[in-house]
Formats: structure tokens, sequence, C-alpha cells
């Protein structure tokens, strides 16, 4: 029997009828990226050449950009300040002859605090601003983290004067606690020209409870910048100044400055 002629297939038989979709996508395509570029660029800069180089631009696959180079590289790292007594009690407290209380420790430390928030915030970097006994002191992360205090509104002697650093005795790297000391009383001095009241360091403040709760990473320090009777000028009328100190101090440490060994005055309370 003859077999009968086959008919050959067609080749659109092969591919589906999708070519005229295609093009119309194909188009469209060439139209939105043609309105891009007449929107984006006036007439007055838009010759042959530049034409050409911008189309050119815009097909090519770019590199993604920092949106924000040029600004602060800190912005991850993390500073915990604790303003004193806050939250808690009312540390020191001033009174008149009346027995009127005038001043009260945490408020001071609570001023100075906040400037120093403000300031390092200003720079770039996350800072918490933390109450004596807040609860995210547990296990605290932080690349340091200071709380700061004042001393006695009573009248000691004239020798009651200046500041004191000390640092967690407690930490994982005493390298880095006694950088972070150095620095603190390094630039506290440089700004308030107060001497460093060596003397009148006590387990308080090595000790500090503040030391045991964050984590053991986090460098620590507790900051008495001065004493409320002597020193209240300076601490209420040139707070700045007192928040400054501490601010230097802290980015001595966080960006590894230079702590020259310059002789600081020092207030010793030993008897003799």
């Amino acid at each position: 029997m003859d077999t009968p002629p086959v008919r050959p297939r067609s080749i659109a038989s092969h591919h589906p009828r999708t070519k005229p979709l295609h093009a119309v996508s194909t188009t469209m395509l060439v139209a939105v990226l043609l309105a891009t570029i007449f929107v984006a660029w006036t007439p007055t800069s838009f010759s042959t050449a530049s034409f050409s180089d911008k189309l050119a631009l815009l097909l090519t696959p770019q590199a993604p950009s920092n949106s924000n180079p040029s600004g602060p590289v800190q912005q991850a790292i993390r500073i915990g300040i604790v303003s004193g007594h806050r939250g808690n009690d009312s540390g020191a407290v001033c009174v008149d002859s009346t027995g009127k209380v005038t001043l009260t420790e945490a408020e001071v430390n609570y001023k100075i605090a906040t400037l120093v928030q403000q300031k390092l915030v200003a720079q770039g970097y996350q800072v918490d601003l933390l109450n004596e006994f807040d609860t995210r002191l547990n296990g605290y992360r932080a690349v340091a983290i200071v709380s700061i205090h004042n001393d006695s509104c009573q009248f000691i002697n004239d020798q009651a004067t200046g500041f004191k650093v000390a640092a967690a005795l407690n930490t994982r790297d005493t390298n880095r606690a006694n950088r972070l000391l150095a620095c603190l009383i390094d630039r506290y001095h440089a700004a308030t020209g107060l001497p460093f009241h060596a003397g009148s360091i006590t387990p308080d403040m090595t000790s500090y409870h503040a030391f045991d709760e964050i984590d053991p990473s986090t460098v620590a320090a507790i900051i008495e910048t001065g004493f409320l009777y002597l020193d209240r000028e300076i601490l209420t009328q040139h707070t700045d100044q007192v928040a400054d100190g501490v601010v230097n101090g802290i980015l001595c440490y966080v960006n590894n400055e230079n702590v020259e060994p310059t002789p600081i005055p020092t207030i010793s309370t030993a008897t003799p």
C-alpha cells in the first residue's frame, strides 16, 4: 500500500506563539527607558554624545553605592551612660541654713549624663541613658559604660575638691579597663582643670554594683565628677564643660587616642 505523503510540520508548531507578546514587552521596556531618560535630563544637556553615554550608563548594572559614604562610622557602636541614683534615691543632698533642700546629687548627675548622651549621639554613637538600677544593666553589652556620680554636699575640708575615677575590677580585659581609666582621668582633668582626688576612692566605687550586672566583656568605669560643696559652681554653672570632660575621655578610649603621661595634680586624704 502506498504511504500517503507526510506534510512537513510547520516551524511554528515547535514553539509557542509568544513572539508578538515578546515584541510588545520589549517595545514597552524600551519606551519606559527612553521616557526615563527624557525626564531625567534637560534639553540643554541632551546632546547626542551625552544621550548615548547616559543610555549606556542606565543599561549597565551598577555596583551598590554607599548611601552616606562621608557619614559617621560609629553608627553601630553602643555606649552606656548611667545617671547615678536616678530612679532610686536622691544621692547626696544639699541644704541651706534653714534645712531646705537646694540641690541633690541625682539631679546634677542627670544633667551631666544627659549632656554626655547628647554630645555622643551628635557624633554618631548609639547611647543608652540608664538609671541606677536599670533592668537593662543585666547582661548589658557595649563598647563601654560609664556611671556618673558626685561627692558630698557637706564641707569636709579645703582639700575636698576634684574628681575620682575607678574601673571595674572584674572585667575580662584589665588592659582595656585601665585604658578607659587613663583616658577619663586625662581628658576630664584637661577639660575641667579639677585635680584627681585619688585618696578618696572607696570600695563603693571599685565594687560598684553595675560592674557585676553587665556582661563581663563590657568595659566599665565610674566617675565622680566633683564635690557638690567646693566644686558646686563648675558642676552646676559650667555643666557643659564637665560633660565635655566625660565625652572626651570616652572618645579617647573608643578611638584609641594617645594618652600623654602628663602630670595630673592629685589630692590625697591620707593623714601622716
